[in-house]
Protein backbone atom coordinates (compact mmCIF):
# COMPACT_ATOMS: atom_id res chain seq x y z
CA UNK A 1 0.00 0.00 0.00
CA UNK A 2 1.49 3.32 -0.72
CA UNK A 3 2.57 5.76 2.50
CA UNK A 4 0.39 8.59 0.91
CA UNK A 5 -2.86 6.78 1.87
CA UNK A 6 -1.71 6.87 5.45
CA UNK A 7 -3.67 9.64 7.57
CA UNK A 8 -1.72 10.03 11.14
CA UNK A 9 -4.37 10.62 13.57
CA UNK A 10 -2.11 12.21 16.21
CA UNK A 11 -1.76 14.81 13.43
CA UNK A 12 -5.59 14.66 12.85
CA UNK A 13 -6.38 15.25 16.60
CA UNK A 14 -4.35 17.88 16.94
CA UNK A 15 -5.95 19.67 13.96
CA UNK A 16 -9.37 19.10 15.43
CA UNK A 17 -7.88 20.39 19.07
CA UNK A 18 -7.01 23.54 17.39
CA UNK A 19 -9.86 23.99 16.17
CA UNK A 20 -12.15 23.67 19.33
CA UNK A 21 -9.91 25.92 20.58
CA UNK A 22 -11.18 28.71 18.53
CA UNK A 23 -14.56 28.16 18.48
CA UNK A 24 -16.26 31.75 19.82
CA UNK A 25 -19.65 31.64 21.19
CA UNK A 26 -22.58 33.83 19.58
CA UNK A 27 -21.03 36.93 21.30
CA UNK A 28 -17.42 36.72 19.41
CA UNK A 29 -16.44 35.46 23.44
CA UNK A 30 -13.74 32.54 22.54
CA UNK A 31 -13.90 29.28 24.65
CA UNK A 32 -12.75 28.98 28.02
CA UNK A 33 -10.24 26.06 28.83
CA UNK A 34 -13.10 25.64 31.74
CA UNK A 35 -15.28 24.32 29.23
CA UNK A 36 -12.55 21.46 27.21
CA UNK A 37 -11.47 20.50 31.00
CA UNK A 38 -15.32 19.97 31.85
CA UNK A 39 -15.83 18.32 28.68
CA UNK A 40 -12.69 16.00 28.95
CA UNK A 41 -13.83 15.09 32.14
CA UNK A 42 -17.89 13.41 31.46
CA UNK A 43 -15.31 12.17 28.66
CA UNK A 44 -13.38 10.22 30.44
CA UNK A 45 -15.99 9.35 33.05
CA UNK A 46 -19.19 8.65 30.89
CA UNK A 47 -18.41 8.42 27.00
CA UNK A 48 -18.53 10.69 23.61
CA UNK A 49 -22.52 10.78 24.31
CA UNK A 50 -23.15 12.11 27.72
CA UNK A 51 -20.19 14.55 26.73
CA UNK A 52 -22.20 16.05 24.09
CA UNK A 53 -25.21 16.15 26.32
CA UNK A 54 -23.27 17.79 28.80
CA UNK A 55 -21.98 20.63 26.52
CA UNK A 56 -25.72 21.17 25.04
CA UNK A 57 -27.04 21.54 28.70
CA UNK A 58 -23.77 24.19 29.90
CA UNK A 59 -22.28 25.27 27.25
CA UNK A 60 -25.15 25.47 24.79
CA UNK A 61 -22.90 28.20 23.18
CA UNK A 62 -20.47 26.62 22.11
CA UNK A 63 -22.16 23.08 21.60
CA UNK A 64 -22.92 23.37 18.32
CA UNK A 65 -19.89 24.65 16.65
CA UNK A 66 -18.42 21.51 18.56
CA UNK A 67 -20.44 19.15 17.59
CA UNK A 68 -19.56 20.16 14.27
CA UNK A 69 -16.37 19.91 13.92
CA UNK A 70 -16.11 16.64 15.95
CA UNK A 71 -18.74 15.26 13.52
CA UNK A 72 -16.68 15.87 10.43
CA UNK A 73 -13.92 14.63 11.45
CA UNK A 74 -15.55 11.56 13.13
CA UNK A 75 -17.20 11.26 9.38
CA UNK A 76 -13.54 11.09 7.91
CA UNK A 77 -12.47 8.66 10.52
CA UNK A 78 -15.28 6.37 10.44
CA UNK A 79 -16.89 7.07 6.57
CA UNK A 80 -19.84 4.33 6.33
CA UNK A 81 -20.54 4.25 9.96
CA UNK A 82 -21.42 7.03 10.60
CA UNK A 83 -25.05 8.45 9.20
CA UNK A 84 -25.27 10.74 6.84
CA UNK A 85 -27.35 13.19 9.55
CA UNK A 86 -25.00 15.92 11.06
CA UNK A 87 -26.20 15.41 14.04
CA UNK A 88 -22.97 14.68 16.95
CA UNK A 89 -25.28 12.42 18.81
CA UNK A 90 -27.03 10.62 16.20
CA UNK A 91 -23.71 9.98 14.70
CA UNK A 92 -22.07 8.75 18.42
CA UNK A 93 -25.10 6.37 18.50
CA UNK A 94 -24.54 4.97 14.69
CA UNK A 95 -20.82 4.42 16.10
CA UNK A 96 -22.18 2.44 19.18
CA UNK A 97 -24.58 0.22 17.08
CA UNK A 98 -21.95 -0.62 14.48
CA UNK A 99 -19.18 -2.00 16.78
CA UNK A 100 -18.15 -0.85 20.73
CA UNK A 101 -14.21 -1.12 19.47
CA UNK A 102 -15.34 2.13 17.32
CA UNK A 103 -17.22 3.53 20.04
CA UNK A 104 -14.00 3.21 22.63
CA UNK A 105 -11.74 4.36 19.62
CA UNK A 106 -13.47 7.42 18.68
CA UNK A 107 -13.34 8.09 22.29
CA UNK A 108 -9.82 7.89 22.55
CA UNK A 109 -9.49 10.22 19.54
CA UNK A 110 -11.48 12.64 21.08
CA UNK A 111 -9.61 12.57 24.39
CA UNK A 112 -6.37 13.12 22.55
CA UNK A 113 -8.39 16.29 20.31
CA UNK A 114 -9.41 17.52 23.65
CA UNK A 115 -5.95 17.58 25.34
CA UNK A 116 -4.99 19.26 22.47
CA UNK A 117 -7.21 21.98 22.64
CA UNK A 118 -6.49 22.33 26.04
CA UNK A 119 -2.59 22.99 25.16
CA UNK A 120 -3.82 25.56 22.26
CA UNK A 121 -5.98 27.42 24.86
CA UNK A 122 -2.78 27.29 27.14
CA UNK A 123 -0.42 28.51 24.39
CA UNK A 124 -2.71 31.12 23.25
CA UNK A 125 -3.62 32.47 26.93
CA UNK A 126 0.34 32.94 28.10
CA UNK A 127 1.61 33.90 24.38
CA UNK A 128 -1.13 37.21 24.66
Amino acid sequence: MNMAQYTNLDIRCAELGRMLAQIQDDKNKPIEEKAINESLAVLEEQGPYAMFLYLRARHNNIAGKAGQHVYEFLKSVFDDKVDNESDILKAIKSLANSDLDDLLFARDLLRTALAYARYHLKAKSEGS
